[in-house]
């Protein structure tokens, strides 16, 4: 069990499972900030959103996890990457994490793909439990070297437990697939418009049951300035703000001006 200190301590998590190279990346990216404590899925859980498992047991064991200082503590969870943040706040962890980090993802959780990516979601939800969080991915399809997003993750960890974050405001972080020395910095940004182009392919089972294939082709709605697309397309880092209300203010006064507001019964 992580000793109590006056170290920070720092929860690590992700969705693409205990064993995916980016989250040992990152745990090893943070070594010697505080108290590392890593909880993630034992099985990959990508694209899962913000599920929570409510039907099911929630399972947890300690798995070896071994950083540059030697073993971190580590639990691989059957759940969710929000029933791994939940789990650990509740049972796991010897004290209140300072901070929550969850990645580093494969794959670029920009524009839309925020709303379905679990490792943006476990940043979420320890946002909404009043912690500061960050989610980090790395802008590549599939596997890449993770050198130069831990060193960026590194940087930004530091600044956020040095100066904290606004109430219900977390940090989601996509990094460009380029060596370090060529990234031309690091951009605050707006997260973009877009959609998925999406198709299911219908194919037969040994049983000649049918069973369908999701694919999809992004689109970029977003011709504006200031998006992480744009950003992380031009060589920089994207750091985008968001929030977990998800209420749309500009609407509230022409939705009152609807007739059937406040006249249900008229």
């Amino acid at each position: 069990m992580t000793k109590v200190t006056d170290r920070p301590l720092i929860l690590v998590a992700n969705d693409d499972g205990i064993d995916a190279p980016g989250i040992l990346s990152l745990a090893s990216g943070l070594d010697g900030l505080g108290d590392i404590m890593v909880c993630a899925p034992i099985e990959e859980q990508s694209a899962v959103g913000h599920a929570i498992t409510m039907r099911d047991p929630v399972r947890a064991r300690a798995w070896p996890f071994r950083g540059p200082s030697g073993p971190v503590d580590a639990w691989a969870v059957k759940g969710t990457p929000a029933d791994c943040v939940k789990l650990a706040l509740n049972k796991l962890v010897p004290r209140r994490p300072d901070l929550v980090v969850s990645g580093i993802n494969h794959g670029p959780n920009t524009a839309v793909n925020v709303l379905y990516s679990g490792t943006v979601s476990a940043a979420t939800e320890a946002s909404i439990l009043g912690i500061p969080s960050i989610a980090f991915s790395h802008c590549k399809w599939g596997i890449g070297d993770y050198e130069a997003s831990a060193r960026i993750a590194r940087k930004i960890a530091i600044h956020v437990l040095e100066s904290g974050m606004p109430a219900g405001v977390l940090l989601n972080v996509n990094i460009p697939d380029l060596p370090y020395e060529e990234i031309r910095g690091i951009m605050t940004t707006r997260q973009a418009r877009s959609m998925w182009e999406e198709s299911f392919s219908e194919r037969k089972d040994p049983f000649d049951k049918s069973y369908y294939w999701l694919s999809g082709t992004f689109v970029n709605l977003d011709s504006g300035k200031n998006t992480d697309l744009q950003a992380v397309e031009d060589g920089y880092v994207s750091v985008t703000p968001i929030l977990h209300d998800l209420t749309a203010y500009a609407a509230l006064r022409d939705l009152e001006s609807w007739d059937i507001m406040g006249a249900f019964h008229g």
